[in-house]
């Protein structure tokens, strides 16, 4: 199983995020219960929507108080903003199902899945709660239930971290399958 450090690594040497960042968010993350607490003289071991938490909290541009609430909103985020509460089961699908999903298939996918994945582009925008797939021509957006996608959320600069599809795929793949 993969540790908390080990994710971290990954992240660092793969997607270039800061190592301190990394182990603060991951700090911040674990004591609110996001991501498993070891026991004494075992690490923790984390599974790939473990990952993808850690990634949105590393990408989001907030203070480390906020990282987890901002995790979890972000992982509520709705395709294209649209209300799916009334929608089947199987329909209602979020950016956290989307990219546990993603990862899971960067990990265990045949070539053609990890190929699909390494081709993609991840966006996360710390301006306004959004998160940007690119893929195949097309953008797939996750924003909250009522906003408009493809549309400027806000009346300032837009930032956001943008992960490449490759980086994200070498980075899930260093952290579960120790390559």
């Amino acid at each position: 199983m993969t540790t908390t450090k080990q994710a971290i690594d990954a992240l660092v040497a793969h997607a270039g995020f800061d190592p301190p960042r990394c182990r603060a968010v991951a700090r911040k993350l674990t004591d609110a219960g996001i991501l498993p607490r070891g026991s004494a003289g075992k690490s923790p071991e984390l599974e790939v929507w473990h990952f993808v938490d850690l990634l949105l909290g590393v990408s989001v541009d907030v203070p480390l108080r906020a990282v987890p609430e901002t995790v979890s909103a972000y992982r509520k985020l709705a395709p294209g903003g649209a209300n799916l509460s009334g929608a089947p089961e199987h329909l209602r699908r979020s950016a956290g199902d989307f990219l546990d999903i993603t990862a899971e298939m960067a990990t265990n996918g045949t070539p053609d899945a990890q190929r699909d994945v390494s081709t993609s582009m991840l966006e996360v925008v710390s301006t306004w709660p959004e998160i940007a797939i690119r893929e195949a021509g097309a953008t797939l957006r996750f924003q909250p239930v009522g906003t408009l996608p493809d549309h400027w959320q806000e009346t300032k600069q837009r930032r956001a971290v943008t992960i490449n599809g490759s980086a994200f795929v070498r980075a899930v793949r260093a952290a579960f399958k120790g390559e």
